[in-house]
């Protein structure tokens, strides 16, 4: 079970980290693609924090 749950926290970090980067490699985001992003960002940041703690027990 930890396999799995190494390979999800991979994987989210992931698309955290593409996310991050799109964001600051790009120079001309409108606001609704800012918020949207940020959602995206917000909900990726919960689940690795979900994933951290269950795999610490």
């Amino acid at each position: 079970m930890s396999d799995k749950i190494e390979d999800a926290l991979s994987y989210y970090r992931f698309k955290s980290s593409e996310i991050h980067n799109y964001m600051n490699a790009s120079t001309n985001l409108t606001v609704d693609e800012i918020v949207e992003k940020a959602a995206e960002l917000s909900a990726l940041e919960f689940k690795i924090t979900a994933l951290e703690a269950a795999n610490d027990n």
